[in-house]
């Protein structure tokens, strides 16, 4: 046999070494990545006043205001429906201003006073804007109610502060509780089932009630 035979290898043969070459670097790089100790999520307190109790959580640090509500908190009033603040279902006031809970850390808001829709009023002890909403079917299936009520709360209290809106005519004046400036103001609140007339109906009563804007 001449050299040149004993170094001649057939196709087959070829492409059975590259695919054992290939598979040394795959298995070792999953043998180091199993190795690899798992990173453990951060934890710290958070200091809540929630519906005007004081509650201390032990939280992860990447979890929203909205989890640490419904998850640790068990307050499944406030929904989770498209989890991207795109809905307003998660609807919270906090320092008595509104915010999407599924937007922002509970870590971020240490100390603060969070009101769900829980603290607002229970049956038997409605708050003025729950009433409203029953009495003008400002709601359908639900869904959207709680924030749409919390949220409810939190335009008028824009309105008394003199916060204008983007179809406020006069910025320097305190706007009005007209239609147009009370659907700006929710329109970051979806109601699928379409009760949005009865929902400004339900506002301006209150607002009625109430000329100096709080609920």
């Amino acid at each position: 046999m001449t050299t040149h035979d004993a170094f001649q290898i057939s196709r087959r043969g070829l492409l059975k070494a590259g695919a054992a070459s290939a598979s040394v670097p795959a298995l070792s790089g999953a043998s180091t990545a199993a190795a690899a100790p798992a990173a453990t999520p951060a934890a710290t307190p958070v200091n809540l006043v929630v519906n005007g109790r004081p509650r201390l959580l032990v939280l992860d640090t990447r979890t929203s205001l909205l989890d640490a509500l419904r998850e640790h908190l068990h307050l499944t009033g406030t929904k989770k429906g498209c989890d991207h603040g795109q809905c307003g279902a998660c609807t919270v006031l906090v320092d008595g201003r509104r915010i999407n809970s599924c937007l922002t850390l509970a870590v971020m808001h240490e100390g603060a006073a969070v009101t769900t829709i829980e603290g607002l009023g229970q049956p038997g002890n409605l708050h003025p804007m729950q009433a409203a909403f029953v009495r003008h079917d400002g709601y359908q299936c639900g869904y959207c109610t709680p924030g749409q009520i919390c949220s409810a709360v939190g335009v008028l209290g824009e309105i008394e502060q003199g916060i204008p809106s983007h179809v406020s005519s006069d910025l320097t004046a305190r706007p009005l509780l007209s239609a147009a400036e009370l659907r700006e103001r929710m329109s970051g609140n979806i109601c699928r089932c379409g009760a949005y007339s009865n929902i400004v109906d339900a506002i301006t009563e209150v607002a009625g009630a109430n000329p100096g804007g709080k609920a």
